[in-house]
């Protein structure tokens, strides 16, 4: 199995980020596509329409997001892949880190760039626009 780490620099503080990655109106609207979410442990969340799902298994307020993740893309025999997201402040808002490991050998590639043009780009857009709370 796989794995790869993306990175970005968003306008926003990390709790902001934080806050939207885990609300379900906020992730749908920052990634442009319809989400559920969890802000408690074994929280069940879904994103692009339920083509992603997954369970909240570790969250550090305002800093770390540890999640099973798998698409529909996943055979049913393949186990779930994981997803951390760390949230640190930096000179423009926040620098989000996104490490994805054991993915399916031949989806990897496609999930690594999935994350800069289905979460990253949308992302920046939604916080370039987004008043600070």
């Amino acid at each position: 199995m796989n794995r790869f780490k993306v990175s970005t620099e968003i306008p926003a503080s990390p709790q902001d980020v934080y806050n939207a990655w885990l609300n379900d109106d906020a992730h749908s609207a920052m990634t442009q596509s319809p989400a559920t979410a969890s802000s408690e442990i074994a929280g069940i969340f879904t994103a692009h329409d339920g083509y992603i799902n997954g369970i909240n298994l570790e969250l550090d307020e305002g800093r770390r997001i540890l999640q099973t993740w798998r698409t529909s893309q996943f055979d049913g025999t393949d186990p779930d892949s994981s997803i951390e997201v760390t949230f640190e402040a930096s000179s423009t808002g926040t620098l989000i880190t996104l490490s994805h490991w054991n993915i399916p050998e031949d989806q990897a590639e496609g999930y690594q760039s999935g994350w800069q043009d289905f979460y990253f780009t949308p992302m920046l857009e939604y916080f370039e626009n987004e008043p600070e709370s």
